[in-house]
């Protein structure tokens, strides 16, 4: 087959929604990490599982009724981490555990007739993708794209320090609502590439990746984007040469960006501290190098300018 598969219809829809995938997680992950809420794709993936399973038994659109049912608990896992006395990890954990229980329970009720298969949300599916599917995840990544880097300022500025927002004057509570509605929806574009198992890695890893390297939130922004888009690619050109599944193929494609960019920045550190340190060193700076040469070297001068070992200065008795 070789390159003739790349003409196939079925590849074409795949490759565009990967590099679609590969913007939106990573715009959005960035201020999950900025929150420390880096798991909460797990837990809206799982949420979503029950509106998949829900569109499935009443032969409604999977996507858009996880992309309802994701959105909602999104919200509630929010308002319940601001305005109740449950923490947000807490929450996320009844969000967690409910939506995977709601799922299976609809899905056994479901009449025999019914096409149930979840594990195409489960691990992913992105070769079966539709051109309505591609549609789609176009419009709702342009929503992600346009919210996260027209808003970048305010959203960077709340989730990395709350309390500073609030006395700048910014609406808090709607921005990390916003926030929690742009998770949901990353999360249920992302479930057909790489699956709802899966969806978080996407979010994170190329924004951990990316950090490693970025001195600023714009360069990490850019370069996570960047890895997450060629991860993406590259993972589902891997797996259609090695005949993996896609969705991990395209994680173990973005860890291995996070490794390589880990052992680069160890490097630059070490090399940056040997610098300092020799910088600092008494042979590298002007009389202090003297000095040493003159207690080191044979034949030296001994402190004073004269010569060790040599005569008495002239005019003595």
């Amino acid at each position: 087959m070789g390159a003739a598969i790349w003409s196939y219809s079925f590849m074409q829809r795949a490759m565009i929604a990967a590099v679609l995938i590969g913007f939106a997680a990573p715009s959005v992950g960035i201020y999950l990490l900025q929150r420390r809420l880096a798991l909460i794709g797990d837990g809206l993936g799982h949420v979503a599982l029950a509106g998949v399973a829900l569109g499935l038994i009443t032969s409604t659109s999977p996507v858009w009724m996880a992309l309802l049912v994701a959105v909602v608990g999104a919200l509630a896992v929010e308002l319940i981490r601001t305005r109740g006395r449950t923490g947000g990890d807490t929450a996320l954990a009844i969000m967690f555990y409910g939506g995977i229980a709601a799922g299976l329970v609809m899905v056994s009720q479901a009449p025999d007739a019914t096409p149930v298969n979840l594990n195409s949300y489960l691990f992913g599916a992105i070769t079966t993708t539709s051109w309505a599917d591609v549609v789609t995840f176009a419009v709702l990544t342009l929503v992600v794209l346009v919210v996260t880097i027209g808003m970048r300022r305010a959203l960077y500025a709340t989730s990395n320090d709350e309390e500073f927002a609030l006395a700048a004057g910014l609406p808090v509570l709607r921005l990390n609502l916003l926030l929690a509605v742009l998770t949901a929806v990353t999360v249920v574009v992302s479930m057909r590439v790489v699956g709802l198992l899966l969806v978080s890695a996407l979010m994170v890893v190329p924004v951990a990746a990316a950090q490693q390297l970025a001195r600023s939130f714009a360069q990490t922004m850019s370069a996570a984007i960047a890895i997450g888009v060629i991860s993406a690619l590259g993972g589902v050109a891997t797996s259609r040469t090695t005949n993996t599944p896609s969705g991990p193929t395209i994680i173990l494609v973005a860890i291995g960006f996070f490794v390589v960019a880990a052992i680069a920045r160890s490097a630059i550190t070490r090399t940056a501290i040997a610098h300092t340190a020799i910088a600092r060193s008494p042979i590298t700076s002007g009389r202090d190098h003297d000095h040493w040469l003159s207690e080191n070297e044979p034949g030296g001068h001994e402190p004073g300018g004269h010569e060790a070992g040599g005569s008495e200065p002239e005019g003595r008795g």
